[in-house]
């Protein structure tokens, strides 16, 4: 699993322009995007944002238990992004997710300049200090992208799509 890394050009994201041009999105990508700016209640946002969009998508309502299980990580690992950006980057601008046939990918933009990792060692008996390591075990890949001469970064997540 990377934590810091440049998507390719063409990939599952924007380019690392942070422009979000139609260009820059495959055509078979789907996004949804959501500000996040100056607004409360931003996780259970977020959360019901991203419901809606797997709404949308057909990975809800669930036919099965292995599509609940893919649903319900993609809502974690919103929450654990969003908390993220809440708890150590001054708060998320902005949360984006796209969907392919192969792969959901999660975006949360904020205005940090610190790094996400996981905590190194887990201690998983202790409160607090989770979250990258929830979302490096239930995703693909995450890392950051970071548009130069540019404040922020983006924290990026792929989970794969449900069979």
């Amino acid at each position: 699993m990377s934590t810091t890394r440049q998507h390719p050009p063409g990939g599952l994201g924007r380019e690392p322009d942070g422009m979000g041009t139609a260009s820059a999105v495959p055509a078979d990508r789907q996004w949804r995007t959501l500000s996040l700016r100056q607004a409360t209640g931003i996780v259970p946002m977020a959360r019901d944002f991203a419901r809606q969009a797997l709404h949308d998508w057909g990975w809800l309502p669930a036919s099965g238990a292995d599509r609940r299980a893919a649903a319900e990580d993609v809502l974690l690992v919103v929450s654990e992004l969003v908390t993220n950006a809440c708890l150590h980057a001054g708060g998320p601008e902005e949360l984006r997710i796209a969907c392919s046939a192969k792969a959901l990918r999660v975006e949360v933009v904020d205005s940090g300049a610190g790094q996400p990792a996981p905590r190194t060692p887990h201690r998983a008996g202790r409160p607090g200090g989770h979250g990258m390591f929830i979302v490096q075990r239930l995703c693909l890949d995450w890392g950051v992208t970071r548009a130069p001469d540019q404040p922020g970064k983006t924290v990026w997540a792929e989970l794969a799509a449900p069979a």
